[in-house]
């Protein structure tokens, strides 16, 4: 269940430390049919609805050659997470776990990721199926998904010497 700002029993929040400029910029904006943390699913199905990556300029050329690809993976900021549970209970009872043991969006630096289905490309937009978060989150990063990748040669003499 999706809760706003509660703390359940045997959850802890730390005072969080001031912010450092990591330099991240948003590459786009998602568009999702889901616009309450209620209503979104807790995971995305390939088969679920259309959504769309708008891409915005000046990385649009960025977008040339991701058709070649049935699967991606795309990066977003949950811009509407806490940052501050480092012990959870996500079952609500009682029972807590560290926050890096869990997929919760409940995180130090709130980064979601999915493997989302190529739909197609219109524009500036990558149409995709099978995101999990609301409407006009920050978009990260696209990339293909690594699964399809050729792996690469066992390592060869030589390969590991410098000069």
């Amino acid at each position: 269940m999706v809760r706003e700002a509660e703390i359940r029993e045997g959850e802890v929040a730390v005072d969080m430390p001031p912010a450092k400029d990591a330099g991240l910029i948003f590459i786009g904006r998602i568009r999702t049919p889901w616009t309450s943390r209620l209503a979104t699913p807790r995971q995305g199905r390939h088969d679920g609805p259309v959504c769309r990556l708008e891409i915005f300029e000046p990385w649009t050329p960025a977008i040339k050659g991701v058709e070649f690809y049935s699967n991606l993976e795309v990066l977003y900021w949950l811009h509407h997470s806490r940052r501050d549970l480092v012990l959870q209970s996500p079952k609500n009872n009682g029972a807590t776990r560290g926050a890096f043991s869990l997929r919760t969006p409940v995180r130090p630096n709130p980064i979601g990721t999915s493997i989302v289905k190529l739909v197609g490309v219109e524009g500036n937009t990558i149409l995709v199926r099978g995101l999990d978060c609301l409407d006009e989150t920050p978009l990260l990063d696209v990339k293909p998904d690594r699964c399809e990748f050729t792996p690469l040669a066992p390592p060869q003499p030589g390969d590991f010497e410098t000069e």
